[in-house]
């Protein structure tokens, strides 16, 4: 069981076929998250901010700190987990994907957990773990 991002909303689901999301959702792309590679760099959203010339604190992407816990019980080894999640400010860069490039927050992400397609493409590669999230976006 994977995670998708529907209006917004994160929810646990069985992964549904590229069909089946895309009446659902409506859309066209999709960027998908591996989560267990993301560090929390936060790269990706200083690159929307900067490539959108954007306010400080606000991102098309915003990286979310899912919180961290003892890898032992008493141990002083800490487990460390983020997703990094796109929102309303996300124009998926149509400049940039119009001049053949990937979106900015994809391109600077230094873990490369970010990748960016067609929403069936994504769907598929979503499969591939578990610890995948896949968030459905529009044109």
């Amino acid at each position: 069981m994977g995670a998708c991002a529907h209006a917004g909303k994160i929810e646990r689901c069985a992964m549904q076929t590229a069909t089946e999301l895309n009446a659902r959702t409506q859309a066209k792309y999709g960027l998908l998250v591996d989560y267990q590679w993301c560090t929390g760099c936060h790269s990706c959203e200083i690159a929307c901010q900067m490539e959108h010339q954007l306010p400080v604190g606000q991102s098309g992407i915003l990286v979310h700190d899912m919180g961290h816990w003892p890898l032992e019980e008493g141990g002083d080894e800490w487990q460390f987990g983020y997703l990094p999640a796109p929102n309303s400010v996300c124009d998926t860069c149509a400049h940039r994907r119009s001049l053949g490039k990937v979106p900015t927050c994809v391109q600077h992400c230094q873990a490369q957990c970010l990748t960016f397609g067609p929403i069936d493409e994504m769907a598929e590669k979503a499969k591939e773990h578990k610890d995948n999230v896949l968030f459905a976006l529009g044109e």
